[in-house]
């Protein structure tokens, strides 16, 4: 209701009896009798005089009016509002007030940029490893490593910048996680030893980790609640666009081994490093405008911050007012309920106290046991159903989309790996003597062979298989007379339980690769490329429908058929069979994953969403982990245990989704 308070050049909207709410000015700044102002110089009233007055019809901002009249009215009901919740009513009529426009889509831009590079992220140490493992001369092991860092570190970063960004703030956080990853990602490229690529993409990771609980927690705070699914569901495309983009990039620029250029022996940079300083531009690029974006005011006004979050606000109104034509809306909001937590209060006490170097350790540690205090929080007896049941979800998605997207090009590498043995040529007892090989070899098994004072010059060897040695890494239990090994990568160390006898290693190449053409599998890129692009229309009809459908029913429909086309797997047999399967399975899984993204912003309250969503995606990852393990290791040896397990997980996932509370009418708590 509102009323017209003596005295005063403002009314107040009242959400109930003892509760201030938040003011519409019931006239403009006093003006003297038949004045007029800049704004409504030279018209009439009769010239704005609404339309469809004599139709009888409604004006849109009455039926605002009665929308937030029966919120109000149900409020009314209840025996006490608390300030939060009268927080939340006040914010979401404000953000009505300020409408969708020019303001939304820019942070929607800068903002989905940092989604595409966590998108990015996921793709560069796989695409780069066929190369770098020769210029790092890395093991299988450390190539397994490297890969499982990717998916720790942005374990660790979720977990972390999610729970700060609950407590120190949304664009604070996502601006220096960016950094982070910009910094660490540019040093990557320059490392030249497999310890420092390694920590420089962990410390990446750690980065880029936090960009996917903050971007959702951030932008759904600047959404109405009938955009909120829609716009949040446009938002997860950026991710896709991502995986095309890196395929894209890492198919244009990888197979050019010639884009590079090198200091001595010492310093190589070929063109998988610059792959990966190509794969930073869309951090930097969001880095960049972030700059420009504000705070969250929802977050502002949780931390009893008023006068920020209302001058933001208003700069969303104008912005959006006057990008469609109306610059004479003015931003009527005089008071919004503020409520001040005890925690601020023991940070400012003790921030006024002590050296700086006591200031700073107190405030650490007071936000540490803060964020600590806030993820436990999650398993409150309000929020604990809730959030297992998250959790439970979570990892059945994450398990089976990670698992199968690692396994389907693992099966393709298998079943041309297998077609290629079909092909072999193998040479028994063959015995070589003063010849000179200066010609490709490929495809060949040399058994008990003797080759006797021959020289091998400027060849490349692919699939060479030689007794008890493989010309890839190394070679093992091999006898080796009166050579000389002069400017190759080859040296001693590299010659396991091998008898040496009158050779010599001269001017070695500190490399691990026998010849400057570099060997790229085009597929592997494809893949990824076709994988990312079937996204697409998935995404779409997802976020069309998402508020017509509602959530729930999109998680557990999508779940349900994607568990569906997993049994379809049992019919490949062929590589066109599994890229098309791959397709499928990634076109409706897609949907799913928005739904799910959705539902977690909206069941959570603002001092904890973005950490609910840092603790869930962190589990993500985990299982991420878990899947691609898991997957992997049935590669070639049976597909029956895969199917069955992404089959379980999915199903399960989506029939634990249709008990989900439904949050399409819900305003952000």
């Amino acid at each position: 209701m509102y009323q017209q308070q003596g005295g005063d050049n403002f009314g107040t909207y009242r959400e109930g009896d003892g509760h201030d709410g938040y003011g519409y000015r019931a006239d403009y700044p006093p003006q003297e009798e038949d004045a007029a102002s800049d704004v409504t110089e030279g018209h009439d009233e009769e010239d704005q005089m609404y339309e469809g007055e004599y139709q009888g019809i409604p004006h849109p901002d009455e039926v605002k009016a009665a929308q937030r009249a029966a919120r109000v009215f149900a409020d009314l009901g209840l025996d006490a509002v608390s300030e939060l919740e009268e927080l939340s009513e006040q914010y979401e009529d404000i953000m009505e007030d300020c409408g969708h426009g020019k303001f939304q889509w820019t942070l929607f831009m800068v903002l989905g940029l940092a989604l595409m590079a966590d998108g990015v992220e996921c793709y560069v140490v796989a695409f780069v490893l066929p190369s770098a493992e020769k210029d790092l001369c890395l093991s299988n092991a450390e190539k397994g490593m490297l890969g499982l860092i990717v998916f720790v570190s942005m374990m660790v970063g979720a977990f972390l910048w999610g729970g700060l960004a609950d407590k120190v703030g949304r664009r604070r956080c996502l601006t220096v996680a960016l950094a982070i990853n910009c910094v660490f990602a540019f040093l990557s490229s320059f490392a030249q030893s497999y310890g420092f690529f390694l920590f420089f993409r962990l410390l990446s990771g750690i980065g880029i980790g936090g960009t996917v609980p903050i971007v959702y927690s951030y932008f759904s705070e600047f959404l109405q609640m009938d955009k909120r699914g829609e716009h949040l569901s446009w938002l997860c495309m950026f991710w896709m666009i991502g995986g095309i983009y890196a395929s894209f990039t890492a198919w244009g620029i990888i197979p050019r081994y010639g884009w590079g250029f090198s200091m001595g022996t010492e310093f190589q940079f070929h063109s998988w490093r610059v792959f990966v300083l190509v794969a930073a531009l869309p951090a930097i690029t969001s880095l960049v405008g972030l700059s420009f974006m504000p705070e969250s005011p929802r977050f502002l006004l949780e931390n009893a911050k008023h006068d920020e979050a209302w001058m933001i606000l208003k700069q969303v109104h104008d912005t959006n007012w006057r990008a469609k034509g109306q610059p004479e809306k003015v931003f009527t909001v005089t008071h919004i309920k503020a409520p001040k937590t005890a925690e601020d209060e023991f940070i400012e006490i003790q921030s006024a106290t002590g050296t700086a170097v006591q200031r700073w350790a107190v405030r650490s540690l007071t936000l540490c046991r803060q964020v600590l205090r806030n993820v436990a929080s999650l398993l409150s007896a309000e929020l604990r159903f809730v959030t297992l049941l998250m959790a439970i979800i979570w990892f059945c998605m994450a398990f089976s989309y990670y698992g199968l997207s690692v396994w389907f090009p693992d099966m393709i590498k298998h079943l041309q790996y297998e077609e290629y043995r079909s092909k072999v040529k193998l040479f028994h007892n063959e015995k070589v003597v003063n010849f000179h090989f200066n010609f490709s070899l490929e495809n060949q098994i040399h058994k008990e062979g003797e080759y006797i004072n021959d020289k091998f010059i400027s060849i490349e060897m692919k699939s060479v298989k030689f007794e008890d040695s493989l010309f890839e890494d190394l070679f093992e239990s091999c006898t080796i007379r009166s050579t000389v090994f002069y400017n190759t990568d080859l040296w001693e160390e590299k010659f396991i339980n091998c008898k040496m006898e009158n050779t010599t290693f001269e001017h070695n190449k500190h490399s691990c690769y026998l010849d400057t053409v570099e060997e790229n599998d085009v597929l592997i890129y494809l893949v990824s490329f076709l994988g990312s692009l079937a996204v697409l229309p998935g995404n779409i009809i997802s976020a069309l429908f998402m508020e017509k459908i509602g959530r729930v029913k999109i998680i557990g429909g999508s779940m349900l058929i994607s568990a569906g086309c997993t049994f379809f797997l049992f019919l490949s047999f062929s590589q066109s069979a599994i890229i098309a399967l791959q397709c499928l399975f990634c076109g409706v899984s897609v949907a799913a994953w928005n739904g799910i993204e959705v539902v977690t912003v909206e069941l959570y309250p603002t001092s904890k969403r973005a950490t609910a969503f840092g603790v869930l995606n962190a589990l993500c990852k985990l299982a991420a982990v878990l899947g691609s393990t898991v997957f992997t290791s049935f590669v070639g040896i049976t597909k029956i245990v895969p199917i069955l397990l992404s089959f379980t997980a999915l199903m399960c996932g989506g029939l634990l989704a249709l008990k989900l509370p439904d949050t399409q009418e819900k305003i952000l708590q």
